[in-house]
């Protein structure tokens, strides 16, 4: 299709002399005297060129401009260098000399528009390369992703990407090539190691190497590819170093066999980019590949200590079984019955083998927990009468510590669907803590009522004081881990294993509710149990 060119002049002769020529040239000319009518033109118009004069070259349009200049005149010449015009040309223009400037500015407009869209199609590869980059942790695909991604990109006969032995990634290589092309021999790979100095020397320059064995934005050293690299004999190649830090950690090599070529700036710098990026993928990779193998690890030696803790707390279940019976029978024999002195040593030997079973029980439910747990067995529960089967049953022992236990009355007996059983064993680990952590004389509150949230949720809530010891800030965040022992209790030289609330809080949360522990050291503790007393979802595994 022929060029269109717009011609506005106010001076008509030099118009229509302007228009003839550029027409005679096969030029579709539109012209326009003054400012309107050009406006008028361009709305509906997209042209190739505008010849206008420098009256009126001071318009905002897409189109390349060659401006009419009298070059005599200070005022025309300096209009135009202020409008930003392309190109300009003394009147009146020789037909021959209109033609040749017009048409010569049309190709340079042309050939930068085509390089601009040259240019962002291979940015735009080249980000389709990196979100792939992104989109996986497997070390191999980045690696192929990155030598596929730059042979298509640019065109190339061969691509290789090759790491080196470094912590920081996995020692990989890739490699590819256009169809017809053999693949390269494995020793190419092999002597990747001798790479490393020239990507070091590159790395520290952050300057890719190009063919001519010069670094890409000029000056030349020393840095050289593997003699395998370097026998291809590549008509056009480009080394760029991938690297993290001081150091580099591997190469990548894209090459065009018989096809010499220059590399842009851009070029280059997008290539670097990617190679960054391929960079920090595999770091990544490896990192996230070394967490999960640890992970695995950890998860078997998990497994290995649960079965073993189960299999030892059965074993230790069955002898304790027989002894507590054979003590029972001891102190129940009235045929034969021991002396005050023994009767009072089997009473020690019962408390401390009773200590023992709980003790087990308590390590078989850890070993259980998340393993093996069984549904929770949900009846109508009430809540004040479980309190003081606790309370009644600890009281003897709460005694020989010399501390105190009050049940606080309740206005109604609040009923919640629960584990019984389980529930006991709640407050009971609770209420027992409080015993072993309060000094002779020191006092423990068990008391419950009704709560209802700001949200309408109704809670059953129990809380249980003591006056005890307490536990400092800084610990307070850590009471429910397992085995987990505040400071003061291994100080202390208190008795336990630090599973008692670990366990409560796994029973607590099944029931849907919460726990909370509020402490002060030399003060005391206050645990706050909330149960669900609407629409309760246990978490049943």
């Amino acid at each position: 299709m022929p060029y269109l060119a717009v011609v506005a002049d106010p001076d008509s002769g030099r118009r229509q002399f302007v228009a003839a020529a550029l027409e005679s040239a096969g030029f579709t000319v539109r012209a326009a005297g003054d400012a309107a009518g050009l406006s008028a033109i361009l709305d509906d118009a997209k042209p190739s060129v505008l010849v206008l004069d420098s009256s009126l070259s001071d318009i905002d349009v897409a189109a390349p401009v060659l401006a009419l200049v009298d070059l005599d005149s200070p005022s025309e010449v300096k209009a135009v260098e202020h409008a930003g015009v392309r190109d300009c040309i003394a009147k009146p223009p020789a037909a021959k000399e209109l033609i040749h400037r017009a048409t010569a500015l049309i190709n340079l407009v042309s050939r930068r528009s085509e390089r601009r869209g040259e240019a962002e199609t291979l940015r735009e590869r080249l980000r389709q390369v990196s979100a792939a980059l992104r989109g996986t942790n497997d070390p191999q695909q980045i690696a192929d992703f990155v030598v596929t991604g730059f042979g298509e990109t640019f065109g190339a006969d061969r691509v290789c990407l090759a790491t080196f032995e470094d912590e920081r990634v996995p020692l990989i290589t890739a490699q590819w090539h256009r169809p017809g092309l053999p693949p390269l021999p494995e020793s190419l790979f092999a002597a990747a190691e001798e790479a490393r100095p020239a990507a070091d020397l590159l790395w520290s320059r952050a300057e890719p190497l190009t063919a001519n064995g010069a670094f890409a934005h000029g000056g030349t050293d020393d840095a050289e590819l593997p003699a395998e690299l370097a026998a291809l004999n590549a008509a056009a190649y480009v080394a760029v170093p991938m690297g993290d830090g001081s150091s580099s950690l591997g190469i990548i090599w894209i090459a065009l066999l018989d096809s010499p070529r220059e590399w842009s700036r851009a070029e280059l710098g997008l290539i670097q980019h990617v190679a960054g990026n391929a960079a920090h993928g595999l770091i990544q990779s490896h990192l996230i590949t070394s967490q999960q193998r640890v992970v695995k690890q950890l998860r078997e030696l998990d497994k290995a200590k649960t079965d073993f803790l189960a299999t030892v707390n059965h074993e230790l279940r069955t002898p304790l079984t027989s002894i507590m019976a054979y003590l029972d029978m001891i102190q129940e024999n009235t045929s034969d019955p021991v002396s005050t002195e023994v009767h009072q040593m089997l009473d020690i030997v019962v408390r401390n083998t009773e200590r023992l079973r709980l003790l087990i029980e308590d390590m078989l439910s850890v070993s259980r927990n998340g393993h093996e747990l069984s549904p929770l067995q949900l009846t109508p529960v009430r809540l004040g009468r479980t309190l003081k089967i606790v309370t009644a049953a600890l009281t003897p022992l709460a005694k020989l510590q010399n501390v105190s236990i009050g049940l606080a009355p309740t206005a109604d007996d609040l009923d919640i669907m629960a584990d019984e059983v389980q529930l006991q064993q709640v407050f009971t680990n609770l209420v027992s803590n409080a015993i072993k952590f309060t000094p002779g004389g020191g006092r423990i509150d068990v008391g419950s009522s009704s709560e209802t949230d700001a949200d309408g949720a109704r809670w059953a809530t129990v809380r249980v004081s003591d006056t005890g010891m307490g536990i400092s800030d800084d610990e307070l965040a850590h009471v429910f881990t397992r085995f987990y022992r505040a400071s003061n209790a291994m100080a202390g030289a208190v008795p336990g294993t630090g599973l008692g609330l670990a366990i409560t809080q796994d029973i607590v949360d099944r029931h849907g509710g919460r726990i909370e522990v509020a402490s002060q050291l030399d003060q005391g503790t206050t645990v706050t149990v909330k149960l669900p007393l609407d629409n309760l979802s246990p978490q049943n595994p």
